[in-house]
């Protein structure tokens, strides 16, 4: 067996302490919140999705080779992923001791030398090498060997029992119950830190699905088309809301593995689930597609036309996701886009014909507030001295465009509602009292200029509509916006 051994600096030429065993410390789930080889394996991927073909044909020949391939052609951003810093204080507390630190992993050794520069305590690396997958009793013998006087182990996962076995000491870290039980009966713990709890709101931050809000618009046309009434319509409408909601909250979790190197750059997005690492990558690869497929085949049951406007949403979030959210202007213009989809998709649950008016007037108010969500972010670059932001096609510069092309198409918007109620509202007799509808433009231009007054104060954090479902104007505004529209089409009288 061959095994890859790196030492380092000066802690390398010390010997270990006396009564102090070396410490071995696991990488993956122990000192990094996450796994190397998921994160090299997307990383590889986002040059060229259909590389998959490469990952199966060497995971075939062996996970040491994959780990090996995947390690020679990915330049993992080391620095950036998450770390478990209460392991990693007693680590350092460890070494202060005299111990000896060396980082004993399954990964593979080019990946785990890189990790190990970035800390200035690692002694030497003990990993895999192209082909000796080191892990359970490959692991444990390699220590063994390495380490005939004794060591010390931190690990968390099943597979480490056998390692634990051959430690002269144990570190359990947040290992689930069973794994833990199992190894307090090797013998008494030098430390034991805590498995944190997986709430379901942690859970449920990661399909985002707050973000569900944005697909209310499937009942707008419910309403506008004269259903209001229709119980059958509402129920069909709300299943479809349901069905949209898994099929984007399957996106947003693809998306968040997409962009993990980005996120972590981020000053709000490196908190995400699986950007901090509360969540692993390979449950955001089960359950996103597991959501799709759900999503997609309860809208075939539906209809065709739901399939098909549920597919569609599909097909131009994946490519804003992988490809589009990188290049100026055509990402904002597929964001307005993806809203304006949740109306097709309305039409398709309620089978009412699409107004072309709406569908304008949704192109120009989304695209505005994309516009908006875009300058907040180029606008903290530009405060952090940044020229460009990661994994965006605009640069710090651009915060004056922005702001120009986000208020034109919001008054663009507002051109678009007056130029309805003059040439639809009236002379189609569609509404009891259309009159009523002159609110809607004015609200709407107060509404577009305090959106765009507080994104030049920096107060408009990252999401406008996620924001304006919690800021106490924006619900006012919208309550006088439906009184309005209740007024439009009530019958005479049927208020007072």
């Amino acid at each position: 067996m061959t095994l890859a051994s790196m030492p380092q600096s000066d802690g390398a030429r010390r010997g270990p302490a006396e009564g102090l065993p070396p410490l071995a410390v696991d990488v993956d789930g122990t000192l990094v919140r996450g796994d190397l080889l998921a994160e090299s394996a997307l990383a590889y991927l986002r040059g060229n999705p259909l590389r998959i073909v490469f990952l199966v044909m060497w995971l075939v020949q062996g996970r040491a080779i994959l780990k090996r391939r995947l390690a020679e052609r990915v330049d993992l951003d080391v620095d950036g992923l998450p770390l478990n810093e209460e392991l990693l204080a007693l680590i350092e507390t460890e070494h202060a001791r005299g111990r000896q630190i060396h980082l004993a992993t399954a990964s593979d050794a080019m990946v785990a030398g890189k990790l190990a520069r970035r800390f200035r305590f690692i002694d030497g690396v003990i990993a895999s090498d192209g082909a000796t997958n080191l892990k359970g009793e490959a692991k444990a013998r390699a220590l063994a060997g390495r380490f005939p006087g004794g060591f010390a182990y931190a690990g968390d996962h099943r597979v480490d029992l056998p390692v634990w076995r051959a430690a002269s000491e144990t570190v359990i870290v947040e290992a689930k119950p069973g794994v833990r039980k199992a190894a307090e009966a090797i013998r008494p713990p030098l430390a034991v830190l805590p498995r944190p709890k997986l709430g379901a709101r942690t859970v449920l931050k990661a399909a985002r699905v707050h973000q569900w809000a944005k697909n209310a618009l499937v009942f707008v046309p419910l309403v506008l088309g004269g259903k209001a009434l229709d119980p059958v319509a509402w129920s069909e409408a709300l299943i479809g809301f349901v069905l949209l909601g898994v099929l984007a909250s399957g996106t947003y979790v693809l998306n968040d593995l997409w962009d993990l190197e980005d996120d972590r750059k981020h000053w709000s997005k490196k908190n995400r689930a699986f950007a901090s690492g509360r969540l692993p990558i390979v449950a955001g690869l089960v359950a996103a597609p597991l959501a799709i497929v759900a999503a997609l085949v309860g809208g075939a049951l539906m209809s065709g036309e739901v399939f098909a406007s549920l597919a569609a949403y599909l097909v131009v979030t994946l490519a804003y996701s992988f490809r589009l959210k990188r290049l100026a202007v055509v990402d904002v213009f597929t964001l307005a886009g993806l809203f304006t989809l949740r109306l097709v998709i309305g039409v398709a649950l309620v089978e009412v014909p699409p107004s072309p008016w709406l569908l304008v007037f949704s192109m120009f108010i989304f695209a505005s507030l994309s516009f908006a969500k875009r300058h907040t972010e180029m606008a903290r670059v530009a405060q952090a001295g940044a020229a460009k932001a990661s994994g965006r096609g605009y640069v710090a510069a651009d915060v004056p465009f922005l702001i120009a092309m986000g208020t034109a198409t919001g008054m663009s918007a507002v051109l678009v509602m007056v130029l309805y109620i003059f040439n639809e509202a009236f002379p189609a007799g569609m509404y009891k009292t259309p009159a009523a509808l002159w609110a809607f433009p004015s609200v709407l231009f107060l509404w577009l200029g305090r959106i765009w007054v507080l994104s030049g104060r920096d107060e408009l954090h990252d999401d406008p509509v996620a924001f304006a479902v919690r800021d106490k104007a924006s619900i006012a505004l919208g309550a006088v916006m439906a009184l309005a529209f209740v007024a439009a089409v009530a019958p005479h009288g049927l208020l007072w």
